[in-house]
């Protein structure tokens, strides 16, 4: 080969690699989520910077899901997977492990201030502002770290949203501060609120533990039945991700009222009263003021 030609030929081999190099730093964040109040996270704080595919559809249950071949392919494919952790998505890390992923992996609830519940730890973290900063902080680290040229974005998409986060959950407690604590009762499908309850000082009881997995027996149920008429318990919730049929023969025993549904586990369909985050935590409070 000419001399000519074979520097050219370099020269155009090297511009194609430089090329490749910048296009890999400079192209969106293949992100995978597992359900969709982290789908939305990813979303509010990568902005333009992340493209995210997730697993488990909104108004269905994380705790039952069957993961299908394409999950497997779009966590082959991507740059970070974002879980809940805690125990919430038993399928996770098998489907991780069968994909062959080898990039990175954040738990997004890692540091949280978890509630044991006997033997297990509550999953639903999520269910709390003080628990949801620590989510915002560790979703956005891990995007800086793989796309550390976009820092300033980043930092400055979390400080928006927490300041969000920090107006609604103001709004909401000044709200909630107008009804007595004795009539802050409710019953719930499953045990998913605590950490809401914790925070907000409400108690919640369910007939079903923390996982739907698990049926309720008739004595669990007797005894939501004489909490309800012990505490005059004026507000029942089902939830977007459950069969109301047993919350239904609750209500039709004592008489009260399913007073509507509260979002637990996944959010809304889009354009619904709970699609996303913010929207979730503000609906499901402002439904049970109105229920109070």
């Amino acid at each position: 080969m000419h001399p000519i030609r074979r520097y050219f030929k370099c020269h155009f081999i090297c511009l194609l690699l430089l090329a490749s190099t910048v296009s890999s730093s400079e192209t969106s964040l293949r992100v995978v989520t597992s359900f969709s109040i982290l789908e939305d996270l990813v979303k509010q704080l990568g902005g333009e910077y992340v493209q995210v595919v997730n697993l488990v559809a909104r108004n269905n249950d994380a705790h039952m899901y069957q993961p299908k071949p394409s999950d497997a392919v779009a966590i082959a494919g991507a740059d970070l997977v974002v879980f809940n952790g805690l125990a919430f998505e038993g399928w996770i890390e098998r489907l991780i492990k069968n994909s062959g992923y080898k990039n990175q992996q954040l738990i997004a609830s890692n540091g949280v201030a978890a509630i044991k519940n006997g033997a297990e730890l509550d999953p639903h973290a999520w269910q709390s502002f003080q628990n949801i900063r620590v989510y915002i902080q560790n979703i956005t680290h891990s995007l800086i770290g793989l796309r550390p040229q976009h820092t300033e974005k980043f930092t400055q998409l979390k400080k928006q949203y927490l300041h969000r986060l920090s107006d609604l959950e103001h709004r909401l407690k000044k709200e909630l501060a107008s009804i007595p604590r004795g009539r802050r009762v409710v019953v719930t499908s499953h045990d998913a609120f605590a950490y809401l309850g914790r925070e907000f000082d409400i108690r919640f009881v369910a007939p079903v533990g923390i996982s739907i997995e698990v049926e309720a027996s008739a004595e669990d149920v007797a005894g939501v039945i004489d909490q309800i008429r012990e505490k005059n318990v004026k507000a029942l919730f089902v939830e977007n991700i459950n069969n109301p049929r047993l919350l239904e023969q609750i209500a039709a025993e004592t008489r009260v009222a399913i007073g509507g549904r509260l979002y637990s586990d996944a959010l809304s369909e889009i354009g619904g009263p709970a699609d996303t985050y913010l929207n979730m935590m503000q609906y499901n409070i402002e439904a049970l003021l109105a229920a109070f």
